[in-house]
């Protein structure tokens, strides 16, 4: 509730703050990132279980993702025109609607982590953000370069926790706007039920963007590029671990190559190293904790 409480009373000045300094405190931010980057890889190594390739890519995506929003605020921050009649000059403005909520994922805790909250923190909006359970450490480290940049206190507040503790608490509270959340189906579905009732002392609407779970396949036609498909499918289903949502969980392959598919699949799968994840030599480590080693058991058992 004090975070809730910090974060109302900064979204008064802060949505007051001129769009190109909100910007400058993400192109800041990306500097400092840019110039530790191999200290918030090797953190995603260690608390996440991500292969050094993997971290890396997460980290420069996270900056990316302060680039990309920061310049995205300078370019709508006088609004844009709208196709007007004789008569009439019509446009839109984007304001900043209040406090939002931040569910990040573990399976990207840097890149989605961070993009999500920029986006709401540049275009003048207050976050509470509430990191995945198993991986908090990068996001309390992403709050202390926001604020090193430039980022007031109270503009972003660090919420850790389990989601059925600190999660429901956060959706249901009346003075949320909005609520960005990256994870499984069933959690986005019940985030998006309870955010749609309409709670004492509410007076907004809340608006809910959920990333869910997916599941994704990779077809192959006899006139693909066999080599490139069964590099695509180990690539994609294995890429660590398979632990996110854009992973190949199935192949459709035409019956004319299924069997050349299959077998180059098998013999690359076979090649793949799996070990240390701050070894540069392995392709695979860990995966997040007991509970999905568990399932990725049962899925093996039922073949």
């Amino acid at each position: 509730e004090k975070a809730m409480q910090a974060a109302d009373e900064t979204f008064k000045t802060w949505k007051k703050v001129d769009p190109a300094i909100r910007a400058d405190v993400l192109f800041k931010a990306a500097a400092i990132i840019r110039r530790r980057k191999h200290e918030f890889s090797a953190l995603l190594t260690k608390e996440a279980g991500k292969p050094w390739a993997e971290a890396d890519a997460d980290t420069a995506e996270a900056i990316d993702f302060l680039e990309y929003y920061g310049r995205q605020m300078l370019r709508i921050k006088n609004g844009q025109p709208v196709e007007s009649r004789p008569g009439e000059y019509n446009r839109y403005d984007y304001i900043p609607l209040g406090i939002g909520i931040v569910i990040s994922p573990w399976n990207f805790p840097f890149a989605i982590m961070a993009g999500t909250t920029v986006a709401a923190l540049v275009t003048g909006n207050t976050v509470l953000l509430k990191p995945a359970s198993t991986t908090p450490v990068v996001a309390y480290k992403f709050i202390e370069v926001l604020e090193q940049a430039g980022l007031p206190a109270g503009a972003v507040n660090f919420v850790p926790g389990s989601g059925a503790e600190v999660g429901d608490y956060l959706v249901d509270h009346p003075k949320t706007r909005f609520i960005s959340f990256t994870g499984s189906r069933d959690v986005g579905l019940r985030i998006n039920q309870r955010a749609s009732v309409l709670n004492d002392g509410q007076i907004w609407i809340k608006r809910v963007i959920a990333e869910m779970g997916g599941k994704d396949t990779i077809v192959v036609d006899k006139e693909a590029d066999l080599e490139l498909a069964a590099q695509s499918i180990v690539k994609s289903a294995f890429g660590f671990s398979g632990q996110k949502c854009s992973a190949c969980s199935r192949a459709v392959i035409v019956e004319d190559v299924y069997d050349t598919v299959v077998n180059r699949v098998i013999e690359l799968t076979n090649t793949l190293t799996v070990g240390d994840p701050s070894d540069f030599n392995n392709y695979m480590a860990t995966v997040i904790d007991q509970a999905a080693f568990n399932k990725v058991t049962e899925y093996i058992e039922i073949g």
